[in-house]
């Protein structure tokens, strides 16, 4: 899949614009703050409804403004799919082919991405939290079924914690009707993710494994707070660990296992990755990322687009050499930003170059 044409209004400081793309690479060229990254930002607001930047939908709004319009054309297999999204103070509306979604898991994972961006170096050191949203973002693209769940899990933990925090005398039928609730689909999010996690290690080991010219092997630990050693235990062990817990829960006031609470480990050559060094961490990164492109191509039979946010720099000549290959072995669309092309090598001849100023598109070549 590729993205023909973006129409951009009042998102952050873009006025209005409208732009046509390379079905290969598309490199954005600016000085910071000029609005390169606003622009990838507008397609992954297209492909998922939200901002991989803010968790407040008014920042993307332009000042004084009351409204945001964000449209593409999708050219998939079987032809063009438009796609729009409206965003106001009274909340959002999506539509695909023109017809208003319902339910955002009826509209994500149409148009598939993958972001690739200088925060991403943080999955292997930083929180958990980090981790769960890469899990999230990813599985959700590929699989609606995990976003239903997901959503109806996140809908009784707040249920559940809510009820915790304000009842003077906690009813504990009530309570055991949530924790079924919680159980039921907290098991299948665990399953959705225990399933994802062991594809994505066995696909990031083979890039892992090329980039390190063959010296270093990559693998994924999924941890998660309910112990299981097989998949149909899973929920049997979420209940009794629920109920081990609930003293706990209920002197802290909030639900102390479940998928919320789930973690990823990194390890290089079974070593744990956060103790290795800044290069292989790199490489670890480069490899998630070939990867996702492998498990959303084998799910959707679609080539996700990939966008990259000014971390061409960040990688040795060796590792961009592995990443334009990889773009063009599995023929994926790319939007690339940076300040400047000069310390690129081998970039591909078939590519649009755009240059951005003050949130403009000054020039356009071929």
């Amino acid at each position: 899949m590729w993205i023909e044409s973006m129409t951009l209004q009042n998102y952050r400081n873009y006025d209005m614009l409208e732009a046509h793309f390379s079905p290969t690479l598309n490199i954005f060229v600016g000085q910071n703050a000029q609005g390169k990254t606003n622009f990838l930002e507008a397609i992954y607001f297209l492909a998922l409804t939200r901002s991989h930047r803010t968790r407040s939908d008014k920042e993307l709004i332009q000042f004084q403004k009351d409204s945001l319009h964000v449209s593409g054309s999708l050219v998939r297999t079987n032809g063009k799919v438009p796609l729009d999204i409206h965003l106001s103070k009274h909340g959002r509306t999506t539509k695909l082919n023109h017809l208003k979604q319902a339910k955002l898991s009826d509209y994500i994972g149409n148009m598939t991405v993958v972001l690739f961006a200088p925060e991403d170096l943080q999955l292997v050191k930083g929180a958990p939290a980090l981790r769960r949203k890469f899990i999230d973002i990813d599985l959700g693209q590929i699989k609606q079924l995990y976003l239903a769940d997901l959503s109806q899990y996140n809908h009784i933990l707040k249920q559940r914690n809510s009820y915790l925090k304000t009842a003077e005398t906690v009813d504990k039928e009530y309570l055991l009707v949530l924790d079924e609730q919680l159980i039921h689909y907290g098991s299948r999010v665990i399953k959705h993710r225990y399933q994802f996690i062991k594809d994505l290690s066995h696909q990031a080991d083979k890039h892992h494994f090329t980039i390190s010219n063959e010296l270093e092997h990559l693998s994924i630990q999924y941890l998660s707070s309910i112990s299981f050693t097989a998949v149909d235990e899973i929920e049997e062990q979420f209940r009794k660990q629920l109920e081990a817990s609930r003293k706990r829960d209920l002197f802290k006031k909030n639900t102390g296992v479940g998928p919320h609470r789930d973690d990823l480990a990194f390890f290089i050559n079974e070593l744990n990755a956060s103790f290795g060094s800044q290069g292989q961490q790199r490489s670890l990164i480069l490899s998630l990322k070939l990867a996702e492109i492998d498990l959303i191509k084998a799910s959707t039979k679609e080539s996700p687009i990939l966008l990259l946010d000014d971390v061409m720099s960040e990688l040795d000549y060796t590792r961009q050499e592995k990443l334009l290959q990889a773009i063009k072995d599995n023929n994926v669309q790319t939007f690339m930003t940076t300040t400047s092309i000069d310390h690129f090598k081998d970039l591909p001849q078939e590519l649009k170059l755009f240059t951005i100023e003050a949130g403009h598109l000054l020039d356009e070549k071929e």
